[in-house]
């Protein structure tokens, strides 16, 4: 393992303008240098690199961050051999720990594995070209299908004969491990080859390594299953590997856009036909780390589904987990009885491409009208539909976003914007409670007493106000800004206290009452470093393992500081770029206008409460409380508003 003082002198020493001058030319304007983008498409130069900040930036596709993210992504390398690889640039010796006992023992174990399935995958494509049973069954098969033969050697498929154990034999014969071959799930426990009379597919990790297999069977008995699959082992994690992403992901990045099918044969069909952005799930609903693997190339994800109406209804309910990431989905409908495979097949890829572009439709609004199709005039379906489209709206995290489809969705379910913005409102603060919740190591404790909550109040929330209105992004973002441009410098010598240090006891307490997730974990995972004795710098942030963070960070660092239309979102400050100086100024200015901003909002909450109060509820301890917390904030935002010199209503 790469020591921790190796790592931190290549990200020193490396500069950002040499590390891209080797793979593209950088013209200067300015402070900066520019170039065409090497990860997608353009003709007017938007790829932006900061030498004083060291870190570069595509305003065309988003792409950005230091010298080893750029190796990371341009080489397509591990973060390790990312660090070699600069290493070698920069003539800096690679200090490494010794690995344990246990970590050799493992690290052999997974290259003995991984050894053994390219074995297995030679075989199984030596049997397909070379044997009799492998040319006359399984070569015919997937020349029937269309795939030519450099299609057929690319995605390495092969043919498992119809013999109890001659592949299990050879491989003893090569001094294979039995048990790793069993792990593997290429033996099975009574030493007989597990893939029998099948057509093989290989299956790839996203570094083009062989993880697994699936076999197929041509076989008309029904009662055999369709597809077997190797297990789960040591090299093979299904829920984290998508098929074809191996040959898709550079095409996904040029398109910006990942197309999901269902099947093997769909995947190697559209990259045979032209269109190579396309992974399949392997017929199950996406899971979180699928989808995190797609986020890394791009956003927009584009799903097909074949001509099933009841299969589609039935796919509808995994997709929220997309939503959740904040990823945009279209799916489309293929005609009835057709799939991707046929479709193509039948049409060709201009007809198939055409089609696709003309029936794509976003998610949200497909599964309305898809779900609403089935109601008729039942208002018990139609309401049991509004309480499905509700919580997938809810999971979106972009408020905006969110907004917008509230309205869109308000006039496809007839139901007013108030109405449908309420419930969805209702929706994500019991989840973003519940997550809560169960972050928390405290979650099982009793309430707190009468005069623990006055000291620390948790006001009644309106039910009824626009999640939109009670939004403070802006004022989070600007903190967070700050913090990540100056959170490393000092704003008190004689405290030798950092802007972070700053920022983080003045968020203490209305942390829990921040809206954007996102910035919420900033904050967070900043602190924690600072408990751990570790001020984050600009490289902290930039080479972060969070891709949110990471990205969020780069936006910040390369754009221009401006707040631009403060006025209109209750924050005065400057607008023109931020002075280096300023930075004490503005970390103060910003973390009042934030405090205002709560305390504003708060105070809105308590009086729509302490005037709709009925009699028995004012005479109850908790109108009580909540009036003292009242008069708390009140004068609180007085006191804010005063400093700031402006004017309260």
């Amino acid at each position: 393992m790469i020591t921790q003082k190796t790592i931190q002198e290549v990200m020193n020493t490396a500069k950002v303008e040499e590390v891209i001058g080797d793979f593209i030319n950088l013209r200067r304007r300015g402070v900066n240098l520019i170039g065409n983008c090497p990860f997608h498409d353009e003709k007017t130069p938007s790829f932006t690199v900061s030498p004083s900040k060291n870190i570069y930036k595509c305003f065309g596709c988003g792409k950005g961050g230091d010298s080893v993210r750029f190796i990371m992504d341009h080489e397509h390398l591990s973060f390790p051999e990312s660090i070699k690889f600069l290493a070698v640039k920069y003539r800096i010796e690679i200090e490494e720990t010794e690995n344990t006992a246990k970590e050799i023992e493992n690290k052999l174990i997974t290259d003995s594995l991984y050894i053994a399935n390219d074995f297995a995958r030679d075989y199984f494509c030596d049997v397909l070209f070379n044997r009799q049973e492998g040319k006359s069954i399984g070569l015919s098969y997937f020349k029937e299908r269309g795939f030519r033969e450099a299609t057929i050697k690319k995605f390495q498929l092969g043919y498992a004969l119809d013999e109890r154990d001659e592949f299990t034999k050879k491989a003893i014969d090569k001094k294979f491990n039995i048990e790793h071959l069993r792990t593997l799930g290429l033996t099975s426990k009574s030493d007989l080859d597990f893939f029998r009379s099948r057509v093989m597919f290989t299956i790839h990790n996203i570094s083009g390594k062989v993880v697994a297999f699936a076999g197929r069977t041509l076989s008309s008995d029904k009662k055999q299953p369709k597809y077997i699959n190797s297990p789960e082992s040591e090299i093979y994690n299904k829920r984290a590997v998508l098929y074809g992403l191996y040959f898709a992901k550079d095409a996904i990045r040029k398109n910006d856009e990942c197309i999901l099918v269902e099947g093997y044969t769909d995947v190697i069909t559209l990259h045979q036909g032209g269109i190579e952005n396309v992974v399949a799930s392997s017929g199950t609903s996406l899971t979180k780390e699928q989808i995190r693997l797609i986020k890394r190339y791009t956003p927009n994800i584009k799903i097909i589904y074949d001509g099933d109406p009841a299969g589609v209804k039935a796919a509808l309910r995994g997709l929220d987990l997309i939503l959740e990431s904040d990823m945009n989905v279209k799916l489309v409908l293929l005609p009835e009885n057709q799939d991707p495979d046929s479709f193509l097949a039948g049409n060709g890829t201009e007809a198939f491409n055409a089609f696709l572009k003309d029936n794509e439709e976003d998610f949200i609004f497909f599964k309305t009208r898809v779900l609403l199709s089935d109601t008729g005039n039942d208002p018990i379906k139609k309401t049991i539909v509004i309480r499905d489209i509700v919580s997938s709206i809810a999971k979106i995290p972009d408020t905006f976003k969110r907004t917008l489809y509230i309205r869109q969705c308000g006039e496809m379910l007839d139901l007013s914007e108030s109405v449908l913005l309420n419930e969805v409102n209702k929706v994500v603060r019991a989840d973003a409670k519940a997550k809560k919740e169960s972050n928390s190591p405290h979650s099982q404790e009793l309430p707190v007493d009468s005069e623990d909550q006055w000291l620390n109040p948790k006001p009644v929330l309106s039910q009824s106000e626009p999640e939109i209105l009670r939004n403070d992004a802006w004022q989070e973002k600007a903190v967070c800004s700050i913090l990540v441009n100056y959170g490393h410098q000092v704003i008190d010598e004689t405290k030798k206290q950092t802007v972070s240090q700053y920022i983080l006891e003045s968020v203490q307490d209305i942390l829990s009452y921040f809206d954007i997730e996102l910035y919420r974990k900033i904050i967070e995972q900043v602190g924690k470093k600072i408990d751990a004795g570790f001020t984050p710098d600009h490289a902290w942030f930039t080479g972060h393992e969070d891709e949110e963070i990471r990205n969020f960070a780069i936006n910040a660092m390369s754009s221009p500081y401006t707040y631009a239309s403060w006025e209109k979102k209750e924050m005065f400050l400057q607008t023109q770029k931020m002075p280096d100086e300023n930075y004490v100024r503005d970390a103060e200015s910003a973390l009042l206008r934030l405090q205002l901003r709560k305390s504003k909002r708060v105070i809105k909450e308590l009086e729509s409460y302490l005037k709709d109060a009925t009699p028995d509820v004012v005479e109850s301890e908790d109108y009580g409380i909540n009036f003292k917390v009242y008069q708390v904030l009140i004068s609180q935002r007085n006191e804010i508003a005063e400093k700031l010199g402006t004017v309260t209503l």
